[in-house]
């Protein structure tokens, strides 16, 4: 993840490529709930930055180059239209139509994390960085500020652009990650004996 960006331009038809393929990305009964806000140049990309770190509050800021990145895009999800495509024909029998509480697991946020994660690697093949980072208390302003719908959902933001020298990654990157065979576990659940 590159926290450090310079405010060179990320051409048009690249940004294009990169939220095609977060389009594409696959969605549970090709629902298509997922919708892109993408925000290009210094006057869009300040507006979010006015709205979830205002001027008086980037001083204390860690990562200040990361307000120079020339692209956002903020993957917006529908969590009703789950429930309206469940109750199609051909998807009524699963009993998921019935509402969002009968989705045991909320779909609309894995696929949208699924567009995320699509855009976030195609960046990184064409040679940018890329940054998914979380909106939290900020979405209802955000949405307010460029006109999404109220029902949709954010899953987080994405800056993209160049990276800067000297990007640094965050703390938690220093715990590394645990190795592979305490993460896979083959044809049974380590430590599952006697069950």
């Amino acid at each position: 993840m590159t926290r450090a960006f310079t405010d060179e331009p990320v051409a048009p038809e690249l940004v294009d490529e990169l939220v095609d393929v977060a389009r594409r990305a696959p969605t549970a009964g090709n629902t298509r709930a997922l919708e892109l806000l993408v925000l290009e140049g210094a006057d869009q990309v300040g507006q979010y930055w006015d709205v979830t770190l205002p001027p008086d509050r980037r001083a204390g800021f860690p990562w200040p180059d990361l307000l120079r990145a020339p692209v956002l895009v903020v993957p917006f999800v529908d969590p009703e239209a789950y429930t309206a495509r469940y109750a199609e024909a051909d998807k009524a029998g699963t009993g998921l139509g019935e509402g969002l509480d009968a989705w045991p697991v909320p779909f609309w946020w894995v696929d949208g994390g699924m567009a995320a994660m699509s855009l976030l690697l195609a960046a990184e093949d064409r040679g940018l960085g890329a940054l998914f980072f979380g909106i939290f208390e900020h979405e209802d302003a955000v949405k307010q500020r460029f006109g999404v719908p109220p029902t949709r959902r954010a899953i987080g933001a994405i800056a993209v652009g160049h990276r800067a020298p000297g990007d640094r990654p965050s703390g938690s990157g220093r715990r590394g990650r645990p190795p592979l065979d305490a993460v896979v576990h083959r044809g049974r659940w380590a430590g599952a004996e006697g069950r």
